[in-house]
């Protein structure tokens, strides 16, 4: 049975940082393909960030160059680290994996987190 965990979200002032976590259990980071998503209240998910097998990233336009993903195979666990947080991000992110990258893409993924809040005051 596959589990994702998030973990990592909360409060923050404008300018600040979190990282947020997502532990796998029952599927290996390192041989699928992992994002991270993100709803605000009266909005559509979005896609943030993906991760691919070999660790190849994409960055949605509105967070690059402030998020990163990453992944740490040996821990079986993928992250987010969010710099330079604005109001806009605040939502509930959540943790998507899939073994088909379109379907992941598309986040239309078969795993999902329960997802964690952000919250980014001005």
């Amino acid at each position: 049975q596959v589990q994702l965990v998030e973990s990592g979200g909360g409060s923050v002032q404008a300018g600040g940082s979190l990282r947020l976590s997502c532990a796998a259990s029952g599927y290996s980071v390192g041989t699928g393909y992992m994002g991270w998503f993100r709803q605000a209240p009266g909005m559509e998910r979005e896609r943030v960030a993906t991760i691919d097998r070999v660790g190849s990233t994409s960055h949605a336009g509105s967070v690059k160059g402030r998020f990163t993903i990453s992944k740490d195979n040996a821990k079986n666990t993928l992250y987010l680290q969010m710099n330079s947080l604005k109001p806009e991000d605040t939502a509930v992110y959540y943790c998507a994996a899939d073994s088909d990258f379109l379907r992941l893409w598309n986040g239309q993924s078969t795993y999902w987190g329960q997802g964690t809040q952000v919250t980014v005051s001005s």
